[in-house]
């Protein structure tokens, strides 16, 4: 369901539908599958398919997050760093970097040598 959620959310083959899109993300995410659960949590940030809710996209990274997901991980830090959706906290973005940069994520590694410069 994730891979063909990105085909509708990209346009790839088929007229865009970012309703269906979400629909499929949200079926994935239901099945238990991470990258599923990172997409829907994309859809609620950007407004793809659906209202923004930033609240609930921040749910979503948060349990791709404790689940172990990299970039569930990556974007929580984001989140806490910019105190977008959330309440600010360079701690926490700084914890959910490092447990991003742990597992290869380049962006993650990057952003902590750029904190640790400031």
């Amino acid at each position: 369901m994730h891979n063909l959620g990105l085909i509708y959310k990209n346009g790839d083959g088929v007229d865009k539908d970012h309703q269906k899109a979400f629909e499929l993300f949200k079926q994935s995410a239901e099945e238990g599958h991470l990258n599923g659960v990172i997409m829907l949590g994309n859809c609620y940030y950007f407004g793809i398919g659906i209202n923004f809710d930033k609240q609930k996209a921040v749910e979503l990274y948060q349990k791709a997050a404790n689940l172990g997901h990299k970039v569930g991980q990556y974007n929580l830090a984001i989140i806490y760093e910019e105190g977008d959706g959330i309440e600010k906290d360079l701690d926490k973005a700084i914890y959910w970097y490092k447990q991003s940069a742990k597992q290869g994520h380049h962006n993650a590694q990057t952003r902590l040598e750029e904190l640790k410069k400031n």
